[in-house]
């Protein structure tokens, strides 16, 4: 690994450890029941994609936190600056992961064709 990439790992692993805190402070508590998965951040570490756990939330709550989390997002970032002493912090974008969802999707697509095979044998 390169010094870059160092950097940014370790950038990464001090944000996954700050942005749950961060949210765990905020004053909306369906806010603080949100769980981050991952970040990761951009080469030149100034910006960070924070995927969320996406529960069973309707699309309709997904918007919603998105929309407040969005709304919070100078508050966090202002917490992740000091508690590192950074003099400026990525700006951070959330999202929420439906990477389960589409691996679940994909083995049901391929559970199918595999009966198809079968049926047809």
């Amino acid at each position: 690994m390169t010094p870059a990439q160092i950097k940014l790992k370790r950038t990464e692993s001090i944000l996954k450890e700050l942005i749950p805190e961060a949210i765990g402070q905020l004053s909306d508590a369906r806010v603080r029941e949100v769980d981050v998965i991952d970040i990761h951040c951009s080469r030149g570490r100034s910006d960070a994609k924070v995927y969320l756990h996406p529960h069973d939330y309707t699309p309709q709550e997904r918007t919603l936190l998105l929309k407040l989390l969005g709304k919070a997002r100078p508050v966090i970032e202002e917490y992740c600056m000091k508690d590192q002493g950074w003099f400026r912090s990525p700006k951070l974008t959330f999202v929420f992961d439906d990477t389960l969802e589409r691996t679940k999707n994909i083995e049901a697509l391929f559970a199918q064709i595999a009966k198809e095979k079968k049926d047809e044998s």
